[in-house]
């Protein structure tokens, strides 16, 4: 087990842990929660040794293997299969261990070593990376692509496969789900709920945590908490103390109440569909844990729009999708990504907008936001639409250099010229109030955003959006870089907004307390999704399971195979019963080949465990083990093309 024990743990001169003390049980699976800069990651720091304790005692088993996500991109011209491969550093060291010893000549050595590697799963090494791989949102073609070709964000996923792929009794996983997709987080909790090791995970994502923790260790005031349960056990015993805290409870009456009242002002619009149930129970959890809701220091609201278009936008025909490139020849076809989309987003909606990875979610949002155009069909905006946008890039597209004070002064003088400044506050020292509204007071409103963390400028987007006064809102997974208050914050402000939602996100906290209906992104169209997100995981998880098997069907072969496996005949080509015929024929032979290989493999793996076997022995059978897993390989990607072939064949 982990032990801290009147831990004493400084970083700098700021001390993050105080005479802390907490027990963590081997199997246990643990969300670290607690405020930004409360020491999450630098507790994370200790227990994979990068910082030492500064007093009290702090026991890790020393046995215990460990993985976690690198933080570095990675630059490699390697496959991104070959890449994950290589996090098993098991079996790196059994492949090694295997050459040096047949380089040695020790033929005990040898024996050792290629049970070894057997033992370290050589044999589906590849497969096992694949699964991680298809599993965390790549497509099958991407598998053999160089780590290069790939964007930041997915090679951030790359870099959590290999910790996945890294055998361990201690998992650390700090904001795993930041550059994931919602079907990819699913995949992701699937995975972790089968994780045999400890795992300590943190993360601002409530619905994650709930589903794949069942400790809660707090970080509050340089002290540590252990609470038994999920995120949402944790939420209700906190604010359960919060409220035996009579005094701190009196002073929050105020909050309380507003939030009381806006939440039976929504449960009194739900309707019986099983959206709006979903965020009829988003909204009592909120009412039940009003008190810790009220300890936030961080609050926004959305004003009053200053008129509603209704329709707010029509789509007749619609293709949306990305031009041809400047230097492509002449005549080359645009990118259809979406078509023939034909919808009206009206005043009012909560729409949440559902796809798997790459369908489209985000190509559609951009369109509607005007950042692309319409390859063809019409849309037509209501009169007065004004749109507020968070796009998953925004975060890049801030100023480094300016501070959140130029942000608004620019922002004031586009809106100036563009016409649309209304009666917004636009004098500096309005401005500056504003700024505070979202807590970039004193000299943070001259701080450059450059040095500012990821939520800092996040938040600092979401003023600009703010001031605005928009009708329409399109938020495309704005929540990547926020804590659990923010995001809290942007619930009630997005409950609250009179205006029209469209929103992206695998935060499905935010998407059930938010959503009244779901858009499915799919298969080059879009459509009514009559479920709620729970029956949304369910079929991504099929799709999952799905892509899982066409990887599987479409693997290469071993490079050198170690058997000759019959060529494909002319009339494995022709469809027909004869041709049928003779692929099962083929199909029955191979089917003999791999008992036969079996039967061979059991008894070398009796042979070697018999105590009476010589060193000389034990080397021959290794060799031959390595030899034969080699061949089964072979086969098994031949019997599942013949097994394709005859459907193709009997169809």
């Amino acid at each position: 087990m982990i032990t801290l024990k009147n831990v004493v743990l400084r970083r700098g001169a700021k001390v993050i842990l105080d005479s802390a003390s907490v027990t963590l049980n081997p199997g246990e699976k643990i969300g670290l929660v607690g405020r930004n800069g409360a020491g999450k990651s630098s507790l994370f720091a200790m227990l994979n040794g990068s910082l030492h304790e500064d007093g009290g005692e702090f026991y890790i088993p020393q046995q215990w293997r460990m993985a976690q996500v690198a933080q570095d991109m990675p630059e490699t011209e390697q496959s991104a299969t070959d890449y994950v491969i290589e996090g098993d550093v098991v079996l790196l060291a059994a492949q090694a261990e295997v050459t040096a010893s047949e380089e040695s000549g020790d033929g005990d050595r040898m024996a050792h070593a290629y049970m070894e590697l057997y033992d370290a799963g050589a044999h589906d090494a590849q497969a096992r990376a694949q699964a991680l791989i298809l599993g965390l949102g790549f497509k099958v073609s991407e598998l053999d692509n160089p780590v290069n070709s790939f964007s930041g964000g997915w090679r951030m996923r790359l870099q959590l496969a290999r910790a996945l792929m890294c055998p361990s009794d201690l998992l650390l996983l700090d904001e795993p789900t930041n550059h994931l997709d919602l079907d990819a987080l699913v995949w992701l909790e699937a995975w972790l709920q089968r994780y045999q090791g400890t795992m300590l995970v943190i993360s601002h994502d409530r619905e994650f945590l709930d589903a794949v923790t069942d400790v809660t260790v707090h970080i509050e005031r340089a002290k540590l908490t252990r609470y038994g349960g999920n995120y949402s056990k944790f939420e209700d015993l906190r604010a359960e103390q919060m409220a035996l805290q009579q005094g701190a409870f009196n002073k929050q009456q105020d909050k309380i109440a507003h939030l009381q009242k806006f939440i039976a002002r929504f449960k009194a619009k739900a309707s019986k569909a099983k959206q709006a149930q979903s965020r009829v129970k988003a909204l009592d959890r909120m009412e039940k844990i009003a008190p810790l809701l009220a300890e936030a220091d961080f609050t926004f609201e959305f004003k009053e729009p200053a008129n509603l278009p209704n329709p707010m936008l029509s789509m007749q025909n619609a293709y949306f999708g990305y031009p041809a490139p400047e230097d492509a020849p002449a005549g080359t076809p645009p990118t259809v990504i979406v078509q023939n989309v034909s919808k009206s987003v009206l005043a009012g909606q909560r729409i949440g907008i559902l796809g798997a990875n790459g369908q489209g979610k985000s190509t559609l949002v951009k369109t509607v936001a005007r950042a692309l155009a319409p390859i063809s069909g019409d849309m037509t905006e209501g009169k007065g639409l004004n749109i507020g946008y968070f796009a998953q890039q925004e975060l890049d597209v801030l100023r480094p250099a300016d501070n959140p004070l130029e942000h608004m002064i620019r922002l004031v003088k586009e809106m100036t010229a563009a016409g649309k400044l209304g009666s917004q506050p636009t004098r500096e020292q309005d401005l500056r109030s504003f700024l505070g509204n979202f807590n970039f007071g004193g000299d943070m409103v001259k701080q450059a955003v450059g040095s500012m963390s990821g939520g800092e400028k996040a938040r600092l987007v979401l003023c600009m959006i703010v001031w605005q006064r928009p009708n329409l809102l399109l938020l495309d997974e704005p929540t990547n870089h926020l804590d659990l208050a923010t995001r809290e914050a942007l619930s009630m402000a997005l409950n609250e907004f009179e205006g029209t939602v469209m929103l992206v996100s695998h935060d499905r906290a935010l998407l059930r307390a938010v959503c009244d209906e779901f858009w499915m992104v799919s298969r080059g169209g879009v459509a009514p999704f009559d479920g709620d997100l729970d029956d949304y995981q369910r079929y991504l998880l099929d799709e999952a399971k799905r892509q899982r098997e066409d990887a599987k069907k479409s693997a290469s072969a071993p490079v050198k195979p170690a058997v000759a496996v019959k060529t494909e005949s002319k009339a494995a080509t022709a469809p027909g019963k004869n041709n049928a015929k003779s692929l099962r024929k083929e199909l029955e032979k191979i089917d003999q080949q791999m008992a036969a290989l079996g039967t061979e493999r059991d008894g070398l793996q009796t042979r070697l465990a018999a105590p009476s076997t010589t060193p000389a022995d034990m080397a021959q059978s290794g060799k031959r083990l390595k030899a034969i897993d080699a061949e089964l390989g072979t086969l098994e990607e031949r019997w599942l093309e013949l097994t394709e072939q005859i459907e193709t064949a009997t169809a």
